[in-house]
């Protein structure tokens, strides 16, 4: 049976009304349905419908300026937002920030995996994501500000053991996106470098008796398409449009790369060794914790780079991921964050994240935005301003063991490295090592408790979270122990066994530490 085929302005006319529930697929640019967004909010301007709408979606969707969820930034546009993270879509922010609709963050392995409970009709998500942290009903529930007042978590007793409970709920509309659909609607996205939820979150809408719009490239013939190659069957679509120019770029940052959708393999060789900075003594000083063939997450910013390191190090027997649902090649940054160059393997993000919370990851690098004397970190709010916790507590909370990546003080720092020693040229404004973390993101409680191995590692310094508490383990050579680090903490470590960081992570060649970690281990 044939689909309809319309515009987008013509699906969000006639499928989404008045205080509808819209889920939406993607994650930053890859996989985002920009023609339907945008689409949307250009109704909304023009005759103030439809309004008082509730959006969930898992990861961040958004250029952090106007793109992606941002066409959700109208006043009135939104009554409640569910979101994993809020740091791309600024305009959407604003709102929660302004208490101008009720907000609430979750994390996005939470989200992506409720999307295939709602489909199969289940009460809702019973996980052990989130306890301790701000997402616990015991602390904050997930609630952003003072219009979030329903309860979207639960605490419960399963055999004794504490979970939480997300519940379900019903789904109006789904947009989502793929590369190419037959007349009949079933798609292929054999040109995306994600898949994200899009399957489930088709599923979950039809399910709760909605409506579901695909974005699309093109429409081909009936029985065109591959069957192998179908990820998203007809029986789900409810409406296909085609994107107009401009609206389906794959990343932000890219409008087209094989390499990224796993057509091509791209020459690797090519790429530029890192600088020596304090950005590559950190990743070198991080991927000193791999072992041979470790699965590896890795998170956006400063844990980027020890991609690179590996790369230059000749690391073959590691295997990166992403919580977008790359396994093995190259993981991209910036706006492209979330593809992978080269990828063994794309997964759609709910399974991805089915082998995260099970314990399969060896090993993840994560940022270090701010962190406590309990060995908390908080990546996901400072003060009134809203960034949101993504996948950080699925990958933290569930990893054999955990590295915190970042420099030590932020705002303004500056350093450069001379005659192998880290010299400080600017300290920065903001301290990160405080008493109490402004949100709990990673509770370091609930770490000591599953007895799970963490480290938190900066240009000048290596601590490790300890039963005793938070114990100073290295400095980099160069540094005064009490003016460059002490001095600069709001509480105290434990100090008593210090060693210096290893010499070979400042010196210009590579390291060597392929041998150097199949000595270890």
């Amino acid at each position: 049976m044939e689909k309809l085929i319309m515009t987008g302005r013509q699906a969000v006319e006639q499928f989404v009304d008045d205080g509808d529930v819209i889920a939406v697929g993607g994650f930053v640019g890859a996989g985002h349905p920009e023609q339907l967004t945008l689409d949307l909010q250009k109704r909304y301007l023009d005759t103030g419908h439809p309004k008082d709408l509730t959006l969930i979606y898992a990861a961040g969707q958004g250029d952090g300026d106007k793109l992606g969820l941002n066409h959700f930034g109208e006043e009135g546009l939104v009554k409640k937002v569910i979101g994993g993270h809020f740091n791309l879509e600024p305009r959407l922010k604003k709102l929660i920030m302004e208490n101008k609709a009720a907000g609430y963050n979750l994390p996005q392995g939470v989200i992506s995996k409720l999307f295939r409970e709602i489909a199969s009709g289940s009460d809702g998500l019973i996980t052990k994501v989130g306890l301790k942290t701000f997402v616990d009903p015991r602390i904050e529930g997930g609630k952003l500000n003072e219009l979030a007042k329903e309860d979207i978590v639960e605490l419960i007793d399963i055999k004794g053991e504490e979970r939480l409970l997300y519940p379900s709920m019903k789904i109006d509309v789904a947009f989502i996106r793929a590369s190419y659909a037959d007349i009949e609607g079933n798609a292929t996205l054999s040109r995306e470098g994600v898949y994200t939820e899009s399957l489930q979150i088709a599923q979950a809408t039809k399910n709760s008796g909605g409506k579901v719009i695909l974005q699309v490239e093109n429409v081909v013939e009936k029985d065109s398409l591959d069957a192998r190659l179908i990820k998203i069957p007809g029986i789900y679509i409810d409406a296909i449009v085609i994107a107009e120019e401009g609206n389906h770029k794959q990343t932000l940052g890219t409008w087209y790369n094989p390499a990224y959708s796993g057509e091509v393999r791209e020459d690797l060789d090519i790429l530029k060794p890192m600088e020596l900075s304090d950005r590559k003594i950190i990743a070198r000083r991080a991927a000193m914790e791999l072992v041979p063939n470790s699965i590896v997450n890795l998170g956006i910013g400063m844990p980027e780079g020890v991609a690179q390191v590996a790369k230059e190090e000749d690391l073959d027997s590691m295997r990166l991921t992403t919580e977008a649902g790359t396994i093995g090649g190259i993981p991209a940054g910036g706006n492209d964050f979330g593809v992978t160059v080269n990828a063994d393997c794309i997964l759609d993000e709910p399974t991805q994240f089915d082998f995260y919370d099970g314990g399969g990851l060896d090993v993840t690098f994560l940022g270090l935005a701010q962190m406590d004397k309990r060995g908390n970190i908080n990546v996901s709010k400072f003060g009134d301003n809203i960034a949101g916790c993504g996948g950080f507590i699925d990958i933290s909370q569930n990893s054999k063991k955990v590295v915190f990546c970042g420099t030590f003080t932020s705002g303004g720092f500056k350093s450069h490295i001379e005659n192998e020693k880290i010299i400080i040229d600017q300290e920065g404004k903001i301290k990160k090592f405080v008493n109490e973390v402004d949100q709990i993101t990673f509770s370091g409680d609930y770490a000591l408790e599953i007895g799970q191995p963490v480290l938190y590692i900066t240009e000048r310094a290596v601590f490790e979270l300890t039963k005793e508490g938070i114990e100073l383990k290295e400095i980099a050579p160069g540094i005064d122990i009490n003016k460059d680090i002490l001095d600069l903490m709001d509480f105290e470590p434990i100090v008593k066994d210090v060693k210096t960081m290893d010499e070979t992570i400042f010196k210009e060649e590579i390291m060597g530490l392929k041998k150097l970690i199949e000595e270890d281990n």
